[in-house]
């Protein structure tokens, strides 16, 4: 049997607890296990996967086991971000930087966060300009799933990584209609017409071949 780059990377990446936490020196858990793959890193940067994650993925490789890299830091027990409510000032920083879009608000209004959503990652303290963010202990005592991590179901570990995965999406097309608003305005700053038509047309195209793949 054939396996396809693809399939060993999700396969990699089923091993991974999808905090999104970056601790690995990757932007998500998707690209570390991409990396690995690749043959470009090692198997033993994944902290919040711990023990567990490091022996799949050595099982998966072929690799020995290795202690987990000091520069990626050490396994600390699951934690939930809690935002003080009375010192946010509404930057949306946090939200920004929440891998998981776990974090709810608008700009210059009170932000909260989503506490089944929240994989723990710790990005959005650092982020916050008024140190309004707190990372405690989950409110729920965790006791064990029986499964590949103690403190991440396989429940949660798919519904983080569906949400990662959202949010990457996302992310792109909105940078995509940034970079058209701006190529638009410069076109017409340069009376530019059939370009700017050109790329409405294109962009129309486009729309219309994914609609018809999805009839498909």
């Amino acid at each position: 049997m054939v396996v396809t780059s693809n399939e060993r990377i999700a396969a990699l990446d089923a091993w991974l607890p999808q905090t999104q936490c970056t601790r690995c020196g990757y932007p998500c858990c998707l690209d570390y296990a991409t990396a690995i793959a690749a043959g470009k890193a090692d198997i033993n940067r994944c902290p919040p996967g711990g023990e567990a994650t490091l022996q799949g993925l050595a099982t998966l490789t072929g690799r020995p086991p290795r202690p987990l890299a000091a520069e990626c830091g050490a396994p600390l027990p699951r934690r939930l971000a809690r935002i003080d409510e009375d010192l946010c000032i509404g930057c949306t920083l946090c939200i920004q930087a929440c891998p998981v879009d776990a974090i709810l608000g608008a700009a210059k209004q009170m932000h909260t966060v989503i506490s089944a959503e929240c994989t723990g990652c710790d990005l959005c303290a650092p982020a916050c300009p008024v140190d309004c963010i707190d990372m405690g202990p989950l409110a729920r005592a965790v006791t064990g799933w029986g499964r590949t991590w103690p403190e991440y179901s396989p429940a949660e570990v798919q519904h983080a990584r569906q949400r990662a995965a959202n949010r990457r999406h996302r992310m792109r097309q909105l940078t995509n209609a940034r970079w058209l608003r701006r190529r638009h305005r410069d076109l017409r700053r340069n009376g530019a017409t059939d370009a700017l038509r050109k790329d409405i047309d294109d962009a129309v195209a486009r729309v219309r071949a994914r609609r018809n793949r999805r009839r498909l």
